[in-house]
């Protein structure tokens, strides 16, 4: 089945389903494309969540869905999606970058899904390390951060192909009961296990 442009959006996004969401220029004549997935687990079923459908109406609760950007060469995303990514696409501009729309429900390559694996760690990358406001897992915007044995929880993405269920790819650690709520504590701690790790 070929790549169709606008058959999906983030608003009707639904559990196992992906969406190549949008491309845009990146330094060196790259092109970065955006996935998105609502990330479907082997937890027990918990039922709605509450959370969520009281605050619908907040952008910041309007997508549960995961991201992963991936870049590369224009004739290759082109090539290997079977769409146009070069110069002569609709590509529109916004905050002094270029964009362009795709809204691509359930992207293929080769024959294989575009799926989203999400791996949480607790040992972060320099740049995690060095943005640990921003990058460490917290409860909500501006919440407190969430730990694992008493460590900062990192939580990366990618994009992959396959055709097999996913849930399993998954690694999502059990965050302790009680999360750390200082940022120079979070800062400590991330800087000496980073600084081990060198």
């Amino acid at each position: 089945m070929a790549n169709q442009l606008n058959t999906g959006s983030l608003d009707t996004l639904k559990a196992g389903d992906t969406l190549l969401v949008e491309a845009k220029q990146v330094n060196g004549g790259k092109i970065q494309i955006e996935f998105a997935e609502v990330i479907q687990t082997n937890t027990k079923n918990t039922g709605i969540n509450l959370l969520g459908l009281l605050n619908k109406s907040d952008d910041r609760f309007s997508s549960n869905a995961r991201r992963a950007w991936m870049v590369g060469e224009a004739v290759d995303i082109s090539e290997s999606f079977g769409i146009d990514v070069g110069p002569s696409a609709s590509w529109y501009a916004k905050d002094n970058t270029e964009f362009l729309e795709l809204g691509i429900l359930n992207p293929v390559v080769q024959g294989y899904k575009c799926k989203i694996v999400v791996t949480e760690t607790t040992t972060p990358t320099e740049w995690q390390a060095d943005n640990i406001e921003t990058k460490a897992k917290r409860k909500g915007k501006g919440g407190d951060y969430i730990t694992h044995d008493g460590n900062y929880i990192f939580s990366n993405t990618s994009a992959v192909l396959t055709n097999e269920d996913t849930k399993d790819m998954h690694v999502f650690l059990t965050p302790d009961s009680v999360g750390i709520t200082s940022k120079s504590k979070a800062h400590a701690a991330v800087s000496t296990e980073f600084d081990e790790l060198i």
